[in-house]
């Protein structure tokens, strides 16, 4: 069953979009009106008003949580805001993945953490009195109508935020999904000892009111001697107290034996070294840093095992892949190519200070990281120079689009070495224009490269960053031949080691800078199209 509600949440969000959120708070305003309804009724069943007072009360109550909830659901609009302009990302980055994963899984409790308190008392108090004024109750009624309406209250908030979080799920699925297997988590989600403190009086005081007035509604119709009291009121406990329990278990069981039973799932696969086994990371609570603690052992597993394959045999795949089918040029040809250089800020000083053995790991695992985002937008490395690592982007084959590729390889390692652990940072420079490829060696061994003056601007660049304080900057070169708008912001002109003239230099524009200039419009290119293979020198 429960699997059957989540396959009817993701069709809905499939279908919605950016809607959902609607169906969301509208889910969580129908909850909260039968909880209302049914408190007034059993309220009721205890003062035996006028059945036409009674619907009276139960209109008004419907009506002020309809109104209160709608008011709260409005407040939450900026944090679904955020996770909207995630989802029209084309390449988010991981730091912004990481933050819309923060605000999915904090969404449904931080818009109960600042709005439940009001919207009960908005709600229930002008209940409580619309039912001691027309039901003739005094002010004692009041504060005894009062105080039985704030436990039902109580149980409609965490029924219908266990309700509204599951709904959320989608949602926190989808970014999930995109969330880098190594990123600092901080716990934001709701504790599971807290969850227990707040759902477990809820049920069982709601459960005791409501045996209180259907006994009192029983005995209308039956004798008042004890053994008739008694038997209804054991029936009615028990039959109240199983329904209630099985919607407690119920979500516990959604909280607590989910997750565990997904880390489990993922366990069985590294017992058959599957190493790219990954839990899905659903909560900022325990549970949410259970599975990405796991993930984050998964990872350490695949780079050691991928270490121990390839390290001090590595070449390029793309490169191999080119071997292999005979289309590697044997000859030197020009081309148009995007060069990326990346190094690694502080290092000399961490490796004065820290032993051998752990300078290498800790590089190997920059270049673990790094590696695979140069590859995943079609880039080959080139060479690794020290802490240091040299890409292309448009060799050996041709990729129209090799600028945008380059500048978003190195957004996107900037964003993922930032987030690690390691406390080490890196910065990148990007220039383009025609060099020289093909084979480069001697005595027996080659090496695919690039040489020209735009591989010196590129490591020049690079070298920049230390004095205009950014993590990123790209030449105008770069800049005039991206196919897709980027958000720049010009350095100026800045004189370059081994240049005549000053080269003008550009960075990426924080998102709130309204001073930001764009490239132009993208031309109609396909930037995930397979790249065209180089010919050979004409």
């Amino acid at each position: 069953m429960r699997d059957h509600h989540d396959r009817l949440a993701r069709r809905a969000y499939a279908a919605l979009g950016a809607r959902y959120p609607v169906v969301v708070v509208g889910v969580g305003i129908a909850v909260s009106v039968v909880v209302a309804v049914v408190s007034v009724g059993v309220i009721a069943t205890f003062y035996r008003p006028p059945l036409a007072d009674a619907a009276l009360v139960a209109l008004i109550a419907a009506a002020l949580t309809i109104a209160s909830v709608t008011a709260a659901g409005w407040r939450g609009r900026g944090d679904r805001a955020v996770l909207t302009a995630w989802k029209e990302l084309e390449h988010p980055t991981p730091r912004e993945t990481v933050a819309a994963w923060e605000v999915a899984t904090t969404l449904t409790l931080n818009q109960y953490r600042h709005t439940s308190g009001w919207v009960n008392l908005a709600s229930i108090v002008p209940a409580a009195g619309s039912a001691a004024w027309l039901w003739n109750l005094g002010w004692p009624g009041f504060g005894a109508v009062l105080l039985a309406g704030l436990i039902p209250g109580l149980y409609a908030t965490v029924l219908s935020y266990s309700v509204g979080e599951r709904l959320v799920r989608p949602v926190v699925e989808e970014v999930a999904a995109h969330l880098p297997d190594r990123f600092e988590m901080t716990p934001l989600g709701l504790p599971l000892a807290k969850r227990l403190f707040l759902a477990v009086p809820a049920y069982t005081t709601t459960s005791a009111v409501l045996v209180g007035g259907l006994v009192g509604l029983g005995l209308d119709s039956s004798t008042n001697d004890a053994s008739a009291r008694l038997a209804l009121t054991v029936g009615l406990s028990l039959g109240v107290g199983l329904l209630m329990s099985m919607e407690l278990a119920s979500l516990l069981s959604e909280s607590i034996v989910r997750p565990l039973r997904d880390v489990r799932a993922q366990l069985s696969r590294i017992r058959e070294e599957d190493f790219t086994a990954r839990a899905p990371v659903l909560s900022g609570d325990e549970f949410g840093e259970l599975a990405h603690d796991f993930n984050r052992m998964a990872s350490g597993l695949q780079e050691r095992e991928d270490l121990r394959e390839h390290f001090g045999t590595y070449v390029d795949r793309e490169i191999v892949r080119l071997i292999v089918a005979g289309q590697m040029p044997k000859e030197g040809f020009e081309v148009e190519v995007s060069i990326l250089f990346v190094d690694v800020r502080g290092f000399t000083a961490f490796a004065e200070s820290a032993p051998a053995a752990e300078v290498v790991q800790t590089l190997n695992d920059l270049f673990t990281e790094m590696v695979p985002i140069i590859e995943a937008f079609g880039g080959h490395v080139d060479k690794f120079i020290g802490d240091g690592m040299m890409a292309v982007f448009g060799a050996p084959e041709v990729q129209p689009d090799h600028a945008d590729r380059a500048v978003d390889a190195a957004r996107m390692i900037v964003d993922t070495i930032g987030l690690g652990s390691s406390g080490l940072r890196v910065a990148a420079g990007v220039n383009s224009g025609r060099v020289v490829a093909g084979p480069i060696g001697g005595a027996g061994r080659l090496n695919f490269s690039v040489i020209g003056d735009v591989v010196n601007t590129a490591a020049r660049v690079e070298a920049a960053t230390r004095d205009t304080g950014d993590d990123l900057l790209l030449t105008a070169a770069t800049r005039d031949l991206l196919t897709r708008p980027q958000a720049l912001v010009s350095r100026g002109q800045i004189p370059l080691k081994g240049k005549l003239l000053p080269v003008e230099v550009l960075a990426p524009a924080p998102p709130d800078d309204t001073r930001a200039g764009s490239a132009v419009e993208p031309e109609a290119t396909d930037s995930a199209a397979e790249p065209h293979p180089v010919p050979g020198p004409q």
